[in-house]
C-alpha cells in the first residue's frame, strides 16, 4: 500500500468509529421499542436489552470504507459493488429475523444468496486449489462461507465477544495489507470494520446496553469471510485459517457434539464453550479477555506465517495455534479453580 492508502485506512477506522457510536446513540430509543431481546433459558443476559446495533456498525463500515476507496481513486482499489450489496442484503435479512424470527430454510437460502454473490463474483483466475474444477471449488467456498457467516452469528452470545474476535482479525488484515499481502481495498474495509466495532464496544461492554443482533453479526461474518477469502486467494492459507481458528473450533466442535447427541442443532442453545465458561464460574469480562488474548496470539501467528512463507512454517504455526485453542476450550469446559 502507498502512504496515502495507509492514511486512508486510518481515516476510515476513525470515521467508522465515530459514525457507529453516533448512530447507536440515535437508534437505540427506536430499537428499545421494536427489537427488544428478552432473557430466556438460552440467554446470557438477565434484563431485556435492545438489539440491532449492527445497523450502525454495518452502515459505518460501508460508508467509511466506501468513501476511502473512492478517495483512493486507483483502479486496483475498486471493491466489487456486489460485496457491499451482499452485506446490505444480509443485514436486511438479519434485521427481519431480529424483529420476527424467520423459518430456518428461507433464512439459510437468503443467507446463501448473499454468500454466493461474494464467492462467485471473484475473478476466475482467483483460485485456492488450481487442480480442483472451478465450479467445485466455488461450491465448496459457498458452503464454507455460509457456515462462517452463521458461526459468527452463533458466537455472538456474550457481551463484547464479537469485538474480541473481529478486532484482532481486522487489525492483522490491515497490517498485512500495509505490506501488500492483501489488496488495499480489503485492508481499508478491514480498518473500517475494526473502527465500527470499537465505536460499538462502549455500548456492548458488560453489562451491555445494546446487542449487535443478526443485523450486525451476519454482515460482519460476511465481511470477515471475504477478508479471509482474499488471504486464501493470495496464497496465505496459514493466515486465513489461523485468524478465525478459535471461532471455527468452538462453533464446529459444538455443532458436531450436538449432532452426535441427536439434538435439534438448528435451535438456539447455550452449549458453546464460551457459554459453558460463564456457567462454570468465569465472569463475562474474564471470558472475553481470555478469548481476546488468544485471538491476539493467533493474529501474531498468522502474521508470522506470512513472513516465513513456507509450508513447514504454516503446519507448525497451525499446530501451535490449535494447541492454544484446545487449552482454552478445555479450560472453559471445566469449573473455574479459585
Amino acid at each position: 500500500m502507498t502512504s496515502f492508502e495507509i492514511l486512508l485506512s486510518f481515516i476510515a477506522a476513525i470515521a467508522a468509529a465515530s459514525i457507529s457510536a453516533a448512530l447507536i446513540e440515535a437508534t437505540r430509543p427506536m430499537l428499545l421499542r421494536v427489537a427488544l431481546a428478552k432473557p430466556n433459558a438460552r440467554s446470557s443476559h438477565r434484563i431485556p436489552t435492545p438489539q440491532g446495533a449492527g445497523i450502525a456498525v454495518t452502515a459505518a463500515t460501508l460508508l467509511a470504507a466506501g468513501a476511502a476507496i473512492v478517495m483512493a481513486g486507483a483502479p486496483g482499489l475498486t471493491l466489487p459493488v456486489v460485496v457491499f450489496a451482499a452485506s446490505l442484503f444480509i443485514a436486511v435479512v438479519g434485521f427481519a429475523d431480529d424483529v420476527r424470527p424467520l423459518p430456518v430454510v428461507p433464512r439459510l437460502l437468503l443467507q446463501a444468496a448473499a454468500v454466493a454473490a461474494v464467492v462467485f463474483v471473484a475473478p476466475g483466475d482467483f483460485r485456492i486449489v488450481p487442480a480442483c474444477p472451478l465450479w467445485l471449488e466455488r461450491s465448496l467456498l459457498l458452503v464454507a462461507g455460509l457456515w462462517f457467516v452463521n458461526l459468527v452469528n452463533f458466537m455472538d452470545g456474550l457481551d463484547l465477544m464479537t469485538t474480541a474476535e473481529a478486532v484482532p482479525i481486522t487489525v492483522a488484515v490491515v497490517l498485512l495489507g500495509f505490506f501488500g499481502h492483501v489488496p488495499p481495498a480489503t485492508a481499508i474495509v478491514a480498518a473500517a470494520l475494526c473502527g465500527a466495532l470499537l465505536g460499538f464496544s462502549p455500548f456492548n461492554r458488560p453489562v451491555a446496553k445494546i446487542f449487535l443482533g443478526d443485523v450486525g453479526s451476519l454482515p460482519i461474518g460476511l465481511l470477515l469471510g471475504w477478508c479471509l477469502l482474499e488471504l486464501a486467494f493470495h496464497r496465505q492459507y496459514g493466515a486465513a485459517l489461523l485468524l478465525p481458528l478459535y471461532y471455527l473450533t468452538d462453533a464446529t466442535v459444538t455443532l458436531l457434539r450436538r449432532i452426535a447427541r441427536r439434538e435439534p442443532f438448528w435451535n438456539a442453545h447455550r452449549s458453546h464453550f464460551y457459554q459453558r465458561a460463564t456457567d462454570n464460574g468465569f465472569t463475562v469480562w474474564r471470558v472475553v479477555a481470555e478469548v481476546f488474548a488468544l485471538n491476539v496470539a493467533l493474529a501474531l501467528l498468522a502474521i508470522m506465517s506470512v513472513v516465513l512463507d513456507s509450508v513447514a512454517a504454516d503446519i507448525l504455526l497451525l499446530l501451535i495455534g490449535a494447541l492454544a485453542v484446545a487449552v482454552l476450550l478445555r479450560r472453559f469446559s471445566r469449573p473455574r479453580m479459585l
